[in-house]
């Protein structure tokens, strides 16, 4: 993890099964020494900080661990928290709408020969979409070192890796 990327993944591979690399998370989980917390659905794990160390920007680690010939493939996905996750679609979504119906009737209007001041509203979209980038990337900054907690954290639980990839 040598670089902070949006939703970024990491593939791991160790000794244990995946169901001894289960408990032991699930132990460490349960230990209330521990800072970080978690949910355990079958094969699936969501690693958190928890909620009075939480703020907007704060990451989870969405972990699934697989069965591999050599022991345990973990995959990891580190992103924020759905709700923030899913504000940012939305917001991208809404600005990539209104800059398409604009463009659309602008454009007509332009080759028509129509006055089009409505398209002033295009450069206005893409400032928008360039400072909600923005915000997102200071919010991953934000997040860096919840996130490097996550990390270390699952390190520390299930100890030395068999190989590391992505």
């Amino acid at each position: 993890m040598s670089t902070i990327e949006i939703r970024p993944r990491f593939r791991e591979l160790y000794h244990l099964s995946p169901s001894e690399t289960i408990q032991k998370i699930k132990k460490a989980i349960a230990d209330e020494q521990n800072e970080i917390r978690g949910l355990i659905v079958d094969q699936h794990v969501l690693l958190f900080l928890p909620a009075e160390e939480q703020h907007y920007w704060s990451p989870q680690l969405s972990i699934d661990v697989e069965q591999h010939e050599e022991g345990a493939l973990i995959r990891g996905l580190y992103g924020p928290r759905p709700s923030v996750w899913l504000l940012f679609v939305f917001l991208y979504s809404v600005i990539g709408a209104i800059s398409l119906f604009v463009a659309i009737t602008g454009f007509s209007q332009y080759s028509l020969g129509i006055p089009a001041p409505v398209l002033w509203v295009l450069p206005i979209a893409a400032i928008l979409t360039l400072l909600l980038y923005l915000s997102a990337k200071a919010g991953e900054r934000l997040s860096r070192e919840q996130m490097y907690q996550l990390h270390y954290f699952l390190d520390d639980v299930l100890g030395e890796r068999t190989l590391q990839s992505h």
